[in-house]
């Protein structure tokens, strides 16, 4: 998911966040939303994004990890969506505040998601509905600090630098994670950074703690000795969303049904076989199988239906955040649910 990122050693730079594209999110969010916006297209997604979609084409937009890699790498839903006529375009993303603005442009037809971008996009207009999401993953997520820090609790949490990719699910696991040891978020100082600027600093000692979630957590633990001092247990739930354009979602909701039918069986296949899934994911993500197994053994498996409880939970985050002004207006988050025909 050394201060090289494993993850994305050749990632092009961004595109400049003056694109007129980009206009929609910036006037719809005030400085809490700002950030959301911040994140930026690939330019190889730039260009997919000018061309219309194509009713043929099945446009997904993943990171690098998890089960839609799998999905990607077993090459079934090609398989499967091939006596259709549909074919399957991946786009890969750096997390899921730029996926989600991948999708606001037009890029992206459906991706997944952690449990806290879905709030920031729905607070700056993107117009997108959650089909579907996977168990509780509490365990996946962290705040660490380097080994031979002085640091023992989230309460020496106190003025220090906590980097965090803002937006991102792990934002709410700092907020609960505060709330908690009786802080509140002014009382740290918190650096936004990408997983790979926040691992860089991290490995350098510019920053004093670092909320992140795996395989990044368990590369960082393996490969830089990080110690957690606390994770998602108790806190937050760590939910991933399968999310998509409100539009496609609506003229294509037996496509999106056989995604998600062939998403089920592939996370079930994964759920057994860890150490199969890990030799596979190894040499796509640049890590060794050792630390993805790590990680994997605290993922969760297996496709749900959107809920009311789990919609009353996104709820909770979006109060939240909105309590604390990080997203400029309050929320109905069930005004995002799929209501598939």
């Amino acid at each position: 998911m050394t201060s090289r990122d494993p993850f994305h050693p050749d990632t092009p730079a961004l595109i400049d966040p003056s694109d007129p594209r980009r206009r929609t999110l910036l006037k719809a969010a005030a400085a809490g939303v700002a950030s959301f916006a911040a994140g930026t297209l690939l330019p190889s997604q730039q260009a997919r994004a000018q061309a219309p979609a194509s009713g043929k084409t099945l446009r997904i937009g993943f990171q690098k990890y998890g089960n839609f890699v799998v999905l990607k790498a077993r090459g079934t839903l090609e398989k499967r969506l091939a006596a259709q006529g549909v074919s399957v375009q991946w786009l890969e993303f750096p997390a899921g505040p730029q996926l989600l603005e991948g999708l606001n442009a037009g890029a992206v037809d459906v991706g997944t998601v952690g449990e806290t971008p879905p709030i920031f996009a729905q607070a700056a207009g993107v117009d997108f509905v959650y089909l579907g999401n996977e168990p509780p993953a509490p365990k996946a997520e962290a705040i660490v600090v380097p080994h031979d820090s002085p640091i023992r609790s989230v309460v020496a949490l106190r003025g220090k630098k906590v980097a965090l990719n803002r937006g991102s699910n792990v934002h709410f696991l700092l907020v609960k994670a505060l709330q908690q040891a009786g802080l509140s978020y002014t009382d740290i100082q918190p650096v936004y950074l990408t997983p790979a600027d926040a691992r860089a600093a991290f490995v350098q000692n510019s920053i004093d703690a670092w909320v992140i979630w795996d395989p990044y957590l368990a590369a960082v633990e393996r490969q830089a000795n990080a110690r957690v001092i606390v994770n998602g247990e108790g806190l937050v739930r760590n939910t991933q969303y399968y999310v998509a354009a409100r539009k496609f979602a609506d003229t294509q909701p037996q496509l999106l049904r056989e995604l998600l039918a062939e998403l089920d069986q592939v996370d079930r296949w994964s759920r057994d076989h860890i150490p199969a899934v890990a030799s596979q994911l190894s040499p796509l993500v640049g890590l060794d199988a050792p630390t993805l197994e790590l990680a994997l053994n605290r993922s969760s498996f297996g496709v749900q239906p959107i809920d009311a409880a789990t919609l009353d939970y996104q709820q909770q985050i979006a109060d939240t955040f909105s309590e604390l002004k990080l997203i400029p207006k309050k929320l109905i988050v069930s005004d995002a649910k799929w209501r598939a025909a």
